[in-house]
């Protein structure tokens, strides 16, 4: 499974416009139920609190990797940046919700399989709330019209995040 990871995070930087090199992604830490890897890209390092869903719901729904992930990018002065990876092909001009112990709710902008936080001034109020929270439950809906719903454990999130911050200089 950790290879798994890794190979989504080089996937993941190739997507997003960093060229990976081959086998760059590193995992450096594991805090509970979050891993901290690094990865050198030609545009520099990065660094990524990473967690995958304990549930999803329905199960036997055929899905790729799922993960939940906060990127630092020290060479674009980019810290703690939320993405989500929900391992099929979203609706289109979809959102995805994120809630974090029934109570506090974020908003994620959709784009093939992945979700960004659509109001970039609440990046620091969704650390907060997975800091200080349990549980965090995503929802989405596949282009084929499934609804999705994956719950993450929160343990160890604060731990990852404060790695992947150290690991990049922070």
């Amino acid at each position: 499974m950790l290879i798994r990871i890794a190979a989504t995070i080089i996937l993941l930087l190739a997507a997003s416009g960093a060229t990976a090199q081959q086998e760059a992604a590193e995992r450096v830490a594991t805090f509970n139920d979050w891993s901290v890897y690094v990865a050198e890209t030609n545009n520099g390092t990065v660094c990524f609190a990473v967690s995958q869903p304990q549930n999803t719901d329905p199960t036997g729904v055929d899905r790729g990797g799922i993960y939940f992930m906060l990127s630092n990018w020290p060479q674009g002065d980019i810290r703690n940046e939320a993405s989500i990876f929900m391992g099929y092909p979203l609706e289109a001009e979809s959102t995805v919700s994120v809630t974090i112990d029934n109570d506090e709710s974020f908003t994620f902008l959709t784009r093939d399989d992945g979700a960004w936080l659509s109001d970039l001034g609440q990046d620091n109020d969704l650390i907060v709330a997975i800091q200080r929270g349990l549980e965090m439950v995503v929802r989405g809906r596949s282009q084929r019209g499934t609804n999705t719903t994956d719950t993450y454990s929160l343990r160890g999130a604060t731990a990852a995040i404060n790695g992947a911050i150290q690991e990049c200089g922070g």
